[in-house]
């Protein structure tokens, strides 16, 4: 199943946006609702809150008072996470029941207000925000729940905010101008990306592959990377002795083409090929056993590597797994950092790009990416021991 986290603040549109990916298909798993099922009277979870807010929090008839709940809960830190200590294992006790009853083919949309608060987001394949302007927002919370402007803006400051959603989402949807734009951008963001994803994860297929173009630098391809490297440590765990971005993205302000790539470092391809089936339930299917071309004065047997890519149709990527030590792993990291130090360098590989994209021109896929590498790796070559010579003991 494709697993969604949907989040954003109080007031944003997150629940306009949540009703019509159900509307299209999805299966729902509302952690606000959750939050009051675990909470219900009769429940371990609210005689929990009472021990230790007090019975001030209960209704006349033995529910819950979240009125008074919330007067005490965020009234300052502590409370604050005393509330959570209590709830947010009992709500991620349900949430993993309904996911296990959820079918196999499913887009599961996770609503979860704190995903970005509580660091959720690796867990899922993707983390879609829906955003508005603070005042859009205050003034929904005033119109539609009736929440007066001081508190409504208290509980807004106690949330994530607008720089750090940004930073965690992969898919953002601006709920500015109202449901009704809100929701085609739901529609186009189910058709393009999520249906695709879905089936591509249940098949374990890459996503397609388009024309070998570059495009300007985007700043926000480092944030991006690093919303990769987060899921593929979950995913990997100990079995990863470290994971970094590289390859032109990972070079600030050179071109490139639109495709991540992520080195993984392993202690040797038997534990590469262990991570296979984990990163394919993941949604990085794995594509071949490939070896980097070997640089002169290396033993071509340490080239080897194991290549992953991505399942998501709507972010290109490329996972390298590579033994520690071996000359390519090395390589990667210092191709990179070179890169960022050198400006000389940096034009120098932008020119040699220019003239790849120009012989892959006309062709997709693996003809046009063999095009492209048949241009840049005798440069590759050439450039090895001046890359060497600027990373001392590689």
């Amino acid at each position: 199943m494709l697993r969604i986290g949907l989040t954003g603040g109080m007031g944003a549109g997150k629940s306009t946006a949540a009703r019509r990916l159900v509307a299209l298909g999805a299966v729902l798993i509302d952690s606000d609702a959750i939050a009051r099922e675990v909470v219900a009277p009769g429940t371990e979870g609210l005689a929990a809150l009472v021990e230790a807010f007090g019975p001030g929090i209960l209704a006349a008839d033995g529910s819950l008072d979240r009125p008074a709940l919330a007067a005490r809960a965020f009234a300052d830190d502590e409370s604050r996470r005393t509330l959570n200590g209590i709830t947010h294992p009992l709500v991620g006790r349900r949430t993993a029941e309904l996911m296990a009853a959820a079918p196999a083919d499913a887009i599961v949309v996770q609503d979860v207000p704190l995903l970005v608060e509580n660091g959720l987001g690796a867990v899922t394949n993707l983390v879609v925000v829906v955003m508005a302007e603070i005042e859009t927002r205050v003034r929904r919370l005033e119109e539609f729940r009736g929440i007066a402007r001081a508190d409504a803006l208290a509980r807004i400051k106690t949330q994530a905010t607008d720089e750090q959603r940004r930073a965690a989402a992969d898919v953002l949807l601006d709920n500015n101008a109202g449901a009704a734009e809100l929701e085609r951008q739901v529609d186009a963001l189910w058709e393009d990306r999520l249906v695709p994803f879905e089936r591509n994860l249940r098949t374990r297929t890459r996503a397609s592959r388009g024309e070998v173009r570059l495009v300007g630098p985007d700043p926000t391809w480092e944030a991006q990377a690093q919303r990769l490297i987060a899921r593929l440590a979950v995913v990997c765990g100990a079995a990863a002795r470290r994971i970094d971005h590289i390859g032109s993205t990972a070079v600030p302000g050179l071109p490139a083409k639109d495709v991540l790539d992520i080195q993984i470092t392993v202690a040797d391809l038997a534990a590469a090929d262990g991570l296979r089936e984990s990163l394919e339930g993941a949604g990085f299917p794995w594509i071949e056993y490939l070896t980097d071309d070997p640089k002169p004065g290396t033993d071509p047997a340490e080239w080897g590597k194991r290549v992953h890519v991505n399942a998501d149709p709507g972010r290109p990527v490329n996972v390298h797994l590579r033994v520690d030590g071996w000359p390519n792993q090395r390589w990667a990291l210092a191709f990179r950092d070179w890169l960022r130090s050198d400006a000389a360098a940096r034009e120098e590989y932008l020119a040699v790009k220019r003239k790849a994209e120009a012989a892959a021109a006309g062709r997709t896929g693996e003809p046009a990416i063999q095009a492209y590498l048949d241009v840049k790796t005798p440069w590759f070559d050439e450039v090895y021991p001046r890359v060497l010579a600027a990373r001392p003991g590689e």
